[in-house]
């Protein structure tokens, strides 16, 4: 077996590039694999006015690239390729294999940072608005729509999550639910029902958006008992429809949870097997933030740096 790394990176949003800043800088010469999409979910973000250190905002590319720029300057080596298949051992110093295509890889540890995807609803629409005014995180995008009226998509958790951030912001929210009930639970449910300025429009769906220059000026929506179709004006849509974490390639390797996430030892980025490591939105369905994807990566470099340090 030759070439064995002590560790390989399998993502490249804010947590596989922070994991490779701290496993360089500990000499473990990490390699990082960016998947099919450098830079993650963040380089279709136009503005980041939330992350420490940016005190006049900075564009999801531009920051990424700094993230990059940062961690190749302590001789990370990175790779635009896509990891495609894994098998990870189960012992205690175990060799993990990887798969780039045709090309086999082998590491002392993997730390997994292949974060989530939003769900869309296939809207040719949301692609053409994207960054214009539809949004999948209230949380990073809802101050640009301060004082003016938004629609939130969804009748889960996500989206009354989503509508009463939004209410604190917005003049108005409309929550657009395609059922006659929310899927939400109660107590989040009676949170939406209390707030004046969120409005619930039940059997209602999105089926377009309008606007000029590339910026959401109204949604047209569909009543789907009498399918009559009707515009309301609004400057932002969030769908808040759930992600879909990026962990198909490591089923029946690594435990997951019921929606497919990689479950973590409690305090630590530690899988069930032993030099595995995940870090970021990938392990992450509550917080979902740049800055606690970073810190997670962190956390992953130091545990993957403790794992070979008792090996030896």
């Amino acid at each position: 077996m030759e070439n064995i790394l002590d560790c390989i990176i399998v993502g490249s949003g804010p947590a596989g590039f922070t994991a490779a800043i701290y496993a360089a800088r500990a000499d473990l010469k990490p390699e990082l694999y960016t998947g099919l999409e450098p830079g993650g979910q963040l380089t279709t973000t136009t503005e980041v006015d939330n992350f420490p250190g940016y005190a006049n905002g900075v564009t999801g590319p531009e920051m990424m690239m700094d993230l990059q720029k940062q961690a190749e300057r302590f001789d990370t080596k990175v790779h635009y390729e896509m990891i495609t298949k894994t098998e990870f051992s189960t012992e205690m110093g175990g060799i993990h294999k990887l798969w780039a295509g045709n090309k086999e890889l082998f590491a002392k540890t993997v730390i997994i940072s292949t974060g989530a995807t939003a769900k869309y609803l296939g809207l040719d629409d949301e692609k053409k608005y994207s960054g214009g005014g539809v949004s999948a995180c209230a949380t990073c995008d809802g101050f640009f729509y301060k004082g003016k009226d938004v629609i939130v998509v969804g009748g889960g958790d996500t989206a009354a999550e989503e509508a009463t951030y939004l209410s604190n912001i917005c003049n108005k929210v409309t929550m657009l639910v395609r059922k006659d009930h929310f899927r939400a639970s109660k107590a989040m449910e009676k949170r939406v029902e209390n707030t004046p300025n969120i409005e619930v429009k039940y059997f209602h769906e999105l089926v377009g958006i309008e606007g000029e220059n590339g910026l959401v000026e109204r949604a047209v929506v569909i009543d789907n008992r009498t399918q009559e179709k009707s515009t309301i004006n609004v400057h932002g849509i969030f769908i808040a429809i759930g992600h879909t974490p990026n962990t198909s390639i490591f089923n029946n390797q690594i435990n997951l949870d019921e929606n497919g996430y990689i479950e973590t030892k409690p305090k630590s980025t530690k899988t069930n097997l032993p030099g595995v490591f995940a870090a970021g939105d990938v392990q992450d369905h509550l917080y979902r933030q740049a800055i606690t994807a970073a810190g997670s990566g962190c956390m992953a470099a130091m545990d993957a740096e403790k794992y070979l340090g008792e090996l030896k």
